[in-house]
């Protein structure tokens, strides 16, 4: 029951339980508000320089004692399982099926990245031995080995409240890396947030993890992310939100005076190219299934597919009208925030100025949000560069296309995306060739037969692209590559075995 959870409303700062600033209230789909502390640029600074002090300590620990703390995390998450998906459920109004399947993803980020850390391959070692007699000159023994930044922060995401939040992906990684993290809670889930940092600081009191190892802020102003940013014992920063917030603290990250990595996922529209073979072979199948991906989570994904590209014709008319039926059939749904269904709802007016609506019009109740078709002529969509504005919600535009050639020059521009899809069918390799090029500078995925939403934590995967989907175009949030992003090389020239990282010593 969500009255029998010990919840605080306070910040973990150094291992203790901190009631710092004034309160804010939380709020909740259903269920009671919750009074919530909100931590200022003094509880940052606190939480940053009792991570720099654990540093010492966490820098150096050895991989099986971290991958033992990642594992133990995963395990207290587990044990507050249901009170969890209560809270969660309750602030955010995402389904309870949604949520645990968001928990199992989460423990699993954190185990992966502890069989990551074992296996040692990530760590690159490179060993040159000592040349004393070679001619014309010696070569030292050279030995380079990948090393953690030091402390990072983090900021949560208001639509993942577990995956990518107080022990998401960029925790887990940065973790794993030997970085302490300091999060600054996301304000739509403070309850679900203390209920996972909870969980960490319990792990680091079983596992003997130095008390600074993980800091937790939570705030609902600028104050503390802006803080975070500019604090200048922070090596790297990680990011999940708008385009907006993201790029604002990008500028800031990157005008300090030692500018640091900002590792900050903005946004994506996900471009879904159906081609014609595919179209006359199962155009109202794929159209029905688009209809699917674009409403999952009320379209709060960042992978969600908000533009299709598709031929003129009959084909293409049968896609729109299946995937316009199966819309009709989404009833309106809670969004996240009261504030994530006010831009929603002010992003789709604004694109209904410029683009044809096929989808009713029909006022949605109080933060939920309904389904959003619009279509426009290839022309159009060339002519109109505000129509590629992302709309956080279950909304996209149907770009008909007059030629291959249009279907081209469509594809070119198309600034930085997470992913982009190709719908086809054998028939269309050739025509998918000619586009290859373009999609995979476009894209951190491309993908074939599927829709974008959905990611795989494995090791091949990739959620990232070039600007604007991300600030770094080389890195991912998902997958074990998240952790070079917390990692930098370091090379030792003729260093006794006795002061080298563990990992390096011969002897």
């Amino acid at each position: 029951m969500l009255d029998n959870t010990p919840l605080t409303g306070k910040h973990l700062i150094a291992g203790e339980w901190v009631d710092s600033g004034p309160a804010f209230t939380s709020d909740p789909v259903t269920g009671d508000a919750f009074s919530v502390h909100c931590g200022g640029a003094g509880d940052i600074d606190a939480a940053v320089l009792a991570a720099e002090e654990a540093f010492g300590t966490y820098g150096w620990t050895d991989r099986e004692t971290r991958a033992t703390f990642l594992e133990a995390i995963a395990e207290e998450i587990e044990a507050r399982g249901a009170q969890l998906t209560a809270h969660g459920s309750a602030e955010t109004g995402l389904p309870a099926a949604r949520l645990e399947g968001e928990r199992g993803r989460t423990t699993g980020q954190l185990r992966m990245f502890a069989e990551h850390i074992r296996k040692g391959e990530y760590l690159d070692i490179r060993h040159d031995p000592a040349l004393p007699d070679r001619a014309p000159l010696p070569r030292p023994d050279l030995r380079m080995i990948q090393r953690p930044l030091g402390p990072v922060g983090v900021f949560g995401a208001s639509n993942f409240p577990l995956a990518f939040s107080t022990a998401g992906g960029d925790t887990a990684a940065a973790l794993a890396a030997g970085c302490p993290v300091v999060y600054k809670g996301h304000p739509g889930h403070p309850a679900t947030g203390e209920l996972v940092a909870q969980a960490i600081a319990a792990a680091i009191e079983k596992t003997g993890m130095p008390k600074g190892t993980f800091g937790f802020v939570q705030s609902n102003t600028n104050e503390a992310g802006v803080a975070l940013v500019r604090h200048p014992l922070i090596r790297a920063i990680g990011f999940t939100g708008s385009f907006r917030g993201g790029k604002a603290l990008f500028d800031l990250a990157m005008t300090r005076p030692e500018p640091i990595p900002f590792y900050g996922e903005l946004g994506s529209i996900n471009p879904v190219f159906v081609m014609p073979a595919a179209l006359n072979a199962r155009a109202a199948e794929t159209g029905a299934a688009w209809a699917g991906s674009l409403t999952m989570g009320v379209g709060q994904f960042c992978t969600n597919p908000g533009v299709v590209v598709l031929p003129q014709g009959a084909d293409g008319d049968a896609f729109r009208d299946a995937a316009l039926k199966a819309l009709s059939e989404a009833g309106p749904q809670p969004m996240l925030t009261t504030g994530t269904a006010k831009g929603y709802a002010d992003a789709v007016q604004k694109t209904a100025k410029s683009a044809n609506r096929l989808t009713e019009a029909a006022d949605a109740p109080d933060r939920c949000g309904l389904p959003a078709v619009f279509e426009v002529s290839g022309a159009d969509w060339l002519a109109n560069p505000a129509l590629a504005e992302e709309m956080f919600g279950p909304a996209a535009i149907l770009i008909r296309t007059a030629s291959s050639t249009e279907t081209l020059d469509i594809a070119k521009s198309f600034t930085g995306q997470l992913t982009v899809t190709l719908q086809m069918e054998e028939g269309d390799t050739d025509a998918a060739r000619a586009l290859m090029p373009v999609l995979e500078r476009m894209a951190g995925r491309v993908l074939a037969n599927g829709f974008p939403t959905g990611v795989e934590v494995a090791d091949a995967m990739v959620h990232g692209g070039p600007f604007p989907a991300s600030t770094n175009f080389g890195a991912t949030s998902v997958g074990s590559l998240g952790i070079r992003r917390f990692l930098r090389p370091v090379s030792f020239q003729n260093i006794l075995d006795a002061l080298l990282p563990s990992d390096l010593r011969i002897g």
